[in-house]
């Protein structure tokens, strides 16, 4: 019986070591740099909304999407689920100092002139408006229509 006592007394050390090792690491804050100029891309699709604010270089300062911020389902691919996940990204991107935007905005859904206003209204000023949305040659069969 003291043999298995001491194996449990040895096993509980050794845990408390390897927890105490875990705790002795800090984070690292990083400087966040001041960057004036950037794009916002906005991704709608049918299901969902995918703001991401990067800067002149492509490198991407923030990010959000109506799935990210809590929507589940078909409350995703609404217009007002656009505009909290544009608010965010747009918050974000404040954090850095970013005052100017050129805007892509690419897809069908319903949420890309809310995702425009959400970024106007946080005082962004947009120099342009371009959309890149992919329009096929008559390429692949599109999905049968709906029938509710």
């Amino acid at each position: 019986m003291n043999e298995k006592t001491t194996d449990k007394n040895l096993t509980s050390e050794t845990t408390e070591k390897k927890s105490a090792k875990k705790s002795s690491y800090s984070k690292k804050k990083k400087a966040k740099k001041n960057i004036l100029n950037g794009a916002a891309y906005v991704l709608s699709t049918f299901n969902n909304t995918i703001i991401s604010i990067a800067d002149t270089n492509g490198n991407v300062i923030s990010w959000a999407s109506a799935g990210q911020k809590g929507f589940k389902g078909s409350r995703k691919s609404t217009p007002y689920a656009a505009q909290v996940a544009a608010d965010a990204a747009a918050v974000k991107a404040l954090e850095y100092g970013m005052k100017t935007l050129t805007v892509e905005v690419k897809g069908p859904g319903s949420g890309r002139e809310t995702a425009l206003r959400a970024l106007q209204a946080r005082g962004f000023k947009i120099l342009s408006i371009k959309d890149t949305t992919p329009l096929p040659h008559n390429g692949t069969r599109p999905p049968k229509k709906r029938r509710v």
